[in-house]
């Protein structure tokens, strides 16, 4: 007995047609879709670095002490003042994007036009200021030591601030060069080598006697990094194996690798979705400017594009939060 399956709707169930769940076309639907799944999967990354974090709680680096550049004032410590700045430019750029689709319910291309191409300048700073904080990140500020066991320590002056490597540690002349795919074997690379041997920096720092270090470990009373006195410096120095300048995905002068890993990974992973958004905002910039959306009589694409974007810069909050403040 062959069974028979009714395909009539009677209107109750949404065909791709003119029903509309929850008063959305299909396209934002979709749009709706995509970014659940995208929340779920940043929510996971968050997760799992809030979960290391708090594992490493007593010797995580302290943000302060990390994200302390800004454009033109080398040398000035200007703790989490680009990254706000950074963040504000994001947060205008969404407020751009509700102005150039409101403008686009008005049915007014000019103005669509115009709030458009301040969001994907918007975006295109946010994407040249996070690349420039990457690269701070990675160079390094104050150089630090590794010990046997994995730890960083660093440098510190009386008055308990980091000092760098460069202001007491002379190095000597070296014919040690860095072996690269070019000198050797393709597939053999080292990272780039040290500006100085760990024999230079406890050289320099047994000559200079205002000098300490600071371990990982954060003191519960300050909640600063635990500073060595001077005659227990040493003991620390003679176990030490490499000098460590800035960070990358195997050890960071900032403390514990995880941060480097985590921060590398997810501030990446943002990055690429604003890379993503910026693209797509240009194709419909010049689709607005061909007057594509005037012909089909509503601009429906730039509000889907503005859905995407204001939750790009909703994750930033988030990823600012747990980086940057907590």
């Amino acid at each position: 007995m062959e069974a028979t399956v009714s395909t009539e709707t009677n209107g109750k169930t949404w065909s791709g047609g003119s029903n509309k769940p929850l008063g959305a076309s299909y396209g934002k639907m979709m749009m709706w879709f995509f970014i659940l799944s995208d929340a779920l999967t940043f929510s996971g990354f968050l997760g799992a670095y809030g979960l290391m974090r708090f594992k490493f709680i007593e010797s995580w680096p302290i943000a302060d002490e990390v994200f302390t550049h800004f454009p033109f004032l080398h040398g000035i410590h200007a703790p989490m003042y680009y990254v706000a700045l950074m963040t504000f430019i994001l947060i205008f750029s969404s407020v751009t994007m509700v102005l150039a689709v409101d403008a686009g319910h008005q049915m007014n291309k000019k103005k669509v036009t115009f709030y458009m191409l301040l969001t994907i300048i918007g975006g295109l700073i946010f994407l040249g200021s996070q690349a420039w904080e990457w690269k701070n990140f990675i160079g390094g500020s104050y150089g630090a030591v590794q010990l046997n066991d994995g730890k960083i320590v660093q440098f510190v002056d009386a008055s308990g601030h980091q000092v760098t490597l460069e202001s007491f540690v002379k190095s000597s002349h070296s014919e040690r060069a860095q072996h690269t795919r070019d000198k050797g074997l393709w597939f053999v690379e080292e990272s780039t080598l040290a500006p100085f041997s760990v024999k230079e920096v406890i050289e320099g720092f047994n000559a200079h006697p205002e000098l300490s270090i600071r371990t990982e470990l954060i003191n519960t009373e300050t909640k600063a990094k635990t500073i060595i006195s001077r005659a227990d410096a040493m003991s620390y120095l003679n176990n030490a194996n490499a000098v460590v300048k800035g960070a990358n995905l195997k050890v960071n002068e900032y403390g514990n690798t995880l941060f480097a890993d985590f921060f590398f990974f997810i501030t990446g992973f943002h990055g690429f979705h604003v890379l993503s958004g910026v693209i797509i905002n240009i194709i419909i910039f010049f689709n607005v400017i061909l007057g594509t959306y005037e012909r089909r009589g509503h601009y429906e694409m730039v509000e889907k594009v503005g859905l995407y974007w204001h939750f790009v810069d909703l994750v930033w909050v988030f990823v600012f939060t747990f980086f940057y403040l907590v």
